[in-house]
């Protein structure tokens, strides 16, 4: 497949790295993370706008787009210590779901195949259906554990008559068998959705939610410790999926179906870049980033710094940078 560049607004890559084309296995081989646009949102229940995510997450930042991303704990630059390049969008027309998502699993698997992370940028969380899914089509089926981040489980069966759309991922994803739901970690949840019902289904699949209130109470630090642990037994790769929704919206506004009492945007980028250095990670998703709705580009920014704060992890993870960025600043390298 050509290179389809921005489906809306100009041709850019993130923060000025190299092109690629999904077509050339050589070069896909040759990288270490290949980002892919998902610019749809045609599965959305509220708010949209969402398929201007690709485009504001690329851009969004007050330092040039040079291709360079030093990172001031850990002394990597994510976007040059690892082979990062941008696929640009996968064309997905609107209204059609069903060949918009079929057209980024392939896309997703044309990455994972040439043994490249892929890194999605979403679009609404419909995209994680075949994210993961081509991410498991090289893997292998149940051998992929997920840590989801959220203020709501995704785990709805029929939608609108539809079995597609950004409350149901989860559920086909194991329904599917790509995924296993007792090896489905999830973070954040929170609010008045799902009801008894989707709660009895999950508990059935045996998946392991991590709300907000338990979060608060024994601390994210101690509940990711514990997920490490479930989504590396009997699984090779994790696939870590984002929504922007899992931050309190004082701190991202600009998403679809907005929760209040959500994470701090500082506890989602330090649980972020731990997961990119202590964890074998196979495939990357974020999502739910709607410009229209957003404050002075505040989502726009977070969503940006959480896809550098995962390249700069798995940097550091590559380089075998092991310093501790809660400690004090590491000597040498950069200074």
């Amino acid at each position: 497949m050509t290179r389809y560049g921005a489906q809306f607004g100009p041709d850019i890559t993130f923060l000025g790295v190299d092109p690629v084309d999904l077509a050339d296995a050589e070069a896909l081989a040759r990288a270490d993370v290949v980002i892919v646009g998902a610019p749809f949102d045609g599965g959305t229940s509220h708010r949209p706008g969402a398929r201007f995510g690709p485009q504001a997450i690329r851009q969004t930042d007050y330092l040039g787009h040079d291709g360079s991303r030093p990172h001031l704990a850990l002394r990597v630059d994510a976007l040059r210590d690892i082979a990062v390049v941008d696929a640009g969008d996968v064309e997905m027309p609107p209204g059609e779901i069903e060949k918009a998502l079929g057209n980024l699993e392939d896309a997703v698997y044309a990455v994972a195949s040439a043994g490249a992370i892929p890194l999605v940028l979403g679009g609404d969380h419909s995209i994680a259906l075949p994210d993961a899914t081509g991410v498991a089509r090289h893997l292998g089926y149940g051998r992929v554990s997920m840590i989801h981040f959220d203020a709501h489980a995704d785990t709805g069966d029929i939608e609108f008559g539809s079995l597609y759309g950004h409350g149901q991922p989860m559920r086909r994803l194991i329904e599917s068998g790509a995924l296993r739901g007792d090896r489905f970690l999830q973070m954040g949840l929170r609010g008045y959705w799902p009801g008894p019902e989707t709660l009895d289904w999950m508990a059935d699949q045996e998946m392991r939610s991590y709300e907000m209130t338990e979060i608060g109470s024994r601390g994210l630090e101690a509940c990711l410790d514990e997920a490490f642990g479930i989504a590396l037994d009997d699984c090779d790769a994790v696939f870590l999926s984002v929504d922007i929704d899992v931050c309190d919206p004082g701190h991202a506004p600009g998403t679809g179906t907005p929760e209040p009492g959500g994470l701090s945007s500082r506890q989602l980028l330090d649980a972020v870049r731990r997961i990119c250095r202590e964890l074998p990670i196979a495939g990357i998703d974020v999502v739910e980033v709607s410009p229209p709705y957003d404050h002075a580009e505040i989502t726009a920014a977070l969503a940006n710094r959480v896809c550098l704060e995962a390249l700069s992890g798995l940097a550091s993870r590559k380089v075998g940078i092991t310093h501790d960025p809660a400690g004090p600043l590491l000597e040498g390298r950069g200074r």
